[in-house]
């Protein structure tokens, strides 16, 4: 065999993984990462939110391996071989290839491909006859491996405008859960992106719990509604925490009634408290900073989260897919 496969010895548990997720950004589910964090301590971290990773900005992460990450494929056209057929335009459905390139002595202008337009399909380069296109991996983006107060940190960031995120999330969880392994860790704790898209997906699949933040209001609902179809779909159990509560308390009452009809579990409920605001400038979790206050709160939604990791139950009228405290 070319590879060492790793086995699990027998009786070894299963390194954990409890994603925290939510509809749109701004809900607070880093706040509630980095507070997690600090109260289950020795934990590894994962910041999937890899277009707009912040956790660091509370974490303060001391970097310790950097890579970087390809995403994909892209063409460029190598001037000394190009003859100026114009074949590569003509079959470019991105209108990436443009015909003012370099002359060569050969021909006095070349066909040149916008890095920014092409979408990496390869077609011009298979139909090229001279050879003269290129067509090969792209460095998209970089991930990280730091520690923190709190444990060891897998992180990433996409370059602007880059795509396949979802891989490079799902780089992220490989090697944090890697990390555990190794550490004896038994808890990943992943920050996912914000929506129902590909970068969530990638964070979500196949994890053991999921959190879903949302807010009291309908726009809140409505979003939350769109993560638990994603959840169900995938057969995550699922648990849901309403931050800000107190500034609508009868869209709070609304968005738990639907949960509880739904089979979700039910987290706990967060105040608004603008000492989360003080904390993130002071470079802290919530926790840290103070021991009242929505820190209160936090501490009862981790303890029926970890509760719910230890023992998680399911309920069977939705295929086992949410948790059902």
């Amino acid at each position: 065999m070319s590879e060492l496969v790793r086995i699990r010895p027998t009786g070894a548990p299963r390194v954990k993984e409890l994603v925290v997720i939510s509809g749109k950004g701004g809900t607070g589910k880093t706040s509630l990462v980095a507070s997690f964090a600090a109260l289950a301590r020795n934990v590894a971290l994962a910041d999937c939110d890899v277009d707009a990773p912040d956790l660091a900005l509370v974490l303060a992460p001391q970097l310790v391996r950097r890579q970087p990450f390809s995403g994909g494929k892209r063409a460029r056209i190598r001037p000394g071989h190009c003859i100026a057929c114009g074949k590569c335009e003509e079959l470019c459905r991105f209108d990436a290839i443009f015909f003012d390139g370099p002359g060569n002595g050969i021909v006095e202008k070349t066909f040149r491909v916008d890095p920014v337009a092409c979408e990496g399909c390869g077609v011009c380069a298979w139909f090229c006859a001279e050879g003269a296109i290129e067509f090969g991996p792209v460095v998209t983006g970089e991930w990280y491996v730091s520690e923190t107060r709190f444990g060891p940190m897998v992180h990433a960031r996409l370059g602007v405008a880059e795509e396949n995120s979802g891989k490079l999330v799902s780089t992220v969880r490989t090697k944090a859960r890697q990390i555990a392994e190794e550490r004896g860790l038994e808890l990943v704790l992943i920050d996912g992106a914000p929506g129902i898209g590909c970068p969530v997906i990638a964070s979500v699949t196949g994890t053991t719990l999921v959190l879903a933040v949302t807010e009291p209001t309908l726009s809140g609902l409505h979003d939350l509604k769109r993560v638990a179809a994603l959840t169900r779909h995938f057969g995550i159990p699922t648990l849901v925490v309403v931050n800000k509560w107190d500034l609508n308390p009868q869209a709070c009452d609304w968005i738990e009634a639907w949960a509880r009809e739904q089979g979700l579990g039910l987290a706990g409920r967060v105040r608004y408290d603008q000492a989360v605001t003080e904390a993130q400038i002071r470079g802290k979790s919530v926790i840290e900073y103070q021991g009242d206050g929505c820190a209160s709160d936090i501490r009862l939604v981790w303890a029926k989260v970890e509760a719910s990791l230890q023992r998680p139950t399911f309920d069977l009228r939705t295929g086992g897919s949410h948790a059902h405290l």
